[in-house]
């Protein structure tokens, strides 16, 4: 049996669609396998989540011609962030910087634009309406089974690389037998967009409250994305309050700072849980994206860290075409693992860790909150490494990242 492609991934998402850009520019041959139509991906309906996009990221969209695709009034600016404790708005951990801390732009028109991406290069195959049904690394190759969600018809697919994008709770992932750690917080995050009647100035704010969280992030216009954090059960009646009445309570926890406040759309429900996959590669197969962490949205990473994986793995697989090695070897998806598993480690349990302390209501846990506020804020190199950090710029060892240049070898 002859190779169906060299690289197979499965998953349409944003992830899986710019690694399947991504491969093809450096002279790969890919299928994507998704269960859903191809209008569906084309068309993705709005879903509430904004997609916060550090610098490398931006840069990462721009080499893979994605960012010229968004429109206008998709892309909303962050210059300045703030995080509140409790009800002390005046006491503010503040980010500033003479440019953009960042962008934000809804996850449906990511989804859009990368679909647009891919469908302007007819060499990559999408498999939509596809089912994977198994998957069987050996050494020489990997087999998948899969199934048409269409009419039932069942097939063998042969690659020398399997790539899961298949989302946070991963059925590739476990077909191939990779645990994974994952940490359900028992709250729910419910998102929104809201209308309001004062400026925003491109201010992102995380007001950590005794009883919900709440951030407010600047999108284009006067829009601003709204995210509550609560417990399921309170996340249930707050769904359930009129539109009037849900907004009402968003400006009351806000201070009034934008002003009366109105519901754009619908809200959408989303349970908390992350996860760490215990290993980012296996036998002719690799985890990007969400398969192979998926973030608390505190800190807003989820998305870059899926297009540092991206980053990550076609840097790695263009060196050993490079060298004239096999693109599945152990050896140089071993060096993927490393590249990858070394910001997304630190960022995970780092997430993990300050979302379990803002979680909490406890007295040691209010004065804990309120230290390390006023410890960040007194600290400028501790300052400083945090909007590194979240900017993705300078500070820390910056994110594996790839210039156009790069991606020169051609099939």
């Amino acid at each position: 049996m002859s190779l169906d492609a060299e690289v197979v991934i499965v998953g349409a998402g944003p992830a899986g669609l710019a690694m399947a850009v991504a491969l093809h520019d450096a002279g790969f041959g890919v299928t994507v396998l998704d269960l859903q139509a191809r209008d569906a991906l084309a068309a993705p309906p709005e879903d509430g989540r904004e997609i916060a996009l550090t610098h490398s990221s931006v840069a990462t969209l721009r080499t893979l011609g994605l960012w010229h695709r968004l429109r206008a009034e998709e892309i909303g600016e962050i210059r300045e962030a703030r995080v509140i404790d409790g009800d002390r708005h005046d006491a503010a951990l503040r980010f500033k910087s003479s440019m953009e801390l960042g962008w934000i732009v809804p996850n449906h028109a990511l989804r859009r634009v990368s679909f647009e991406a891919l469908a302007e290069r007819p060499a990559i195959r999408l498999r939509d309406r596809t089912r994977l049904l198994a998957v069987e690394p050996s050494p020489a190759h990997v087999d998948m089974q899969v199934e048409s969600a269409a009419d039932g018809t069942r097939e063998a697919l042969r690659a020398q690389l399997f790539v899961a994008a298949d989302s946070r709770f991963s059925a590739a992932r476990r077909h191939l037998g990779i645990a994974a750690d994952m940490h359900d917080f028992g709250r729910t995050m419910i998102v929104c967009r809201m209308r309001h009647a004062l400026p925003h100035h491109h201010v992102a704010h995380e007001c950590f409250g005794y009883e919900r969280t709440l951030a407010v992030l600047p999108l284009a216009g006067e829009l601003c994305s709204v995210v509550i954090t609560v417990d399921t059960a309170s996340a249930a009646r707050l769904m359930a309050l009129p539109a009037g009445e849900y907004a009402a309570l968003v400006a009351t926890q806000f201070g009034g700072r934008l002003g009366a406040m109105h519901l754009v759309g619908e809200r959408f429900a989303y349970p908390l849980v992350t996860v760490l996959s215990r290993r980012f590669a296996a036998e002719r197969s690799a985890l990007i994206g969400d398969a192979a962490v998926g973030m608390h949205p505190v800190t807003a990473h989820g998305y870059n860290l899926g297009l540092q994986s991206v980053a990550a793995l076609t840097r790695v697989l263009q060196g050993a075409r490079g060298e004239g090695r096999d693109i599945g070897d152990a050896g140089v998806l071993a060096g993927y693992e490393r590249a990858h598993r070394r910001d997304a480690s630190v960022m995970y349990h780092g997430t993990n860790a300050v979302a379990k302390l803002y979680a909490g209501h406890g007295a040691m846990q209010r004065v804990a909150r309120r230290w390390l506020l006023r410890g960040a804020q007194n600290l400028p190199l501790l300052k400083t490494a945090i909007m590194a950090r979240l900017t993705g710029r300078g500070g820390l060892p910056p994110p594996v990242s790839f210039r156009l240049g790069d991606l020169t070898q051609r099939r």
